[in-house]
């Protein structure tokens, strides 16, 4: 049974948005890129995460959600980079929910949304490594913007507040499955 959304004028908003709705083509690749350097800036600050990959240097993985893809590659240097568009991919990994709802919703628990993986296993476990390993500093760099006090209290409050909306989630009867 799929979990209904509190409202239900919501349920398929995104689908009807999204289906009359295809961004152009440089905004697509200017995001993707946008994506790459903040993925990049995540892994170097995880020296271990970077030499992982460098075993994997030129493997290729594409990420599929409903129509929107990317494919990256593993540079020589232990990073990412937009993969050649006729490059095969050696895996596969595509986010089965559709909904953004449900994703969202699944995210605030705590849960990774359900994918389907095909490729190699050697290369998909070094991928759930860094998933499972490699975690965004945020009070650390915002740190750098503006020291280490406001950044500390910044992040203190924003930890609360997720940690609010968490509890929020899985409270709601549809989280649950009693719906």
């Amino acid at each position: 049974m799929t979990p209904k959304t509190p409202f239900p004028f919501l349920d398929g908003l995104f689908e009807r948005a999204a289906a009359g709705l295809q961004p152009p083509q440089w905004l697509v690749h200017e995001v993707q890129h946008r994506c790459v350097l903040f993925l990049n800036h995540v892994l170097m600050q995880e020296p271990q995460a970077m030499e992982r990959l460098v075993a994997q240097s030129g493997r290729v993985a594409r990420v599929q959600w409903r129509a929107y893809s990317m494919t990256l590659q593993i540079t020589p240097a232990g990073l990412l980079d937009l993969a050649p568009a006729s490059a095969p991919p050696d895996l596969r990994i595509e986010v089965v929910d559709t909904s953004p709802f449900t994703i969202a919703q699944s995210a605030m628990r705590g849960d990774r949304p359900t994918i389907l993986i095909d490729g190699d296993v050697k290369f998909a476990a070094e991928i759930n490594w860094l998933v499972d390993n490699v975690r965004w500093d945020v009070e650390e760099d915002l740190a750098r913007v503006i020291g280490d006090a406001p950044a500390h209290a910044i992040s203190s409050v924003a930890g609360r507040a997720a940690q609010a909306l968490r509890k929020f989630v899985n409270a709601m009867p549809m989280s649950r499955g009693d719906v």
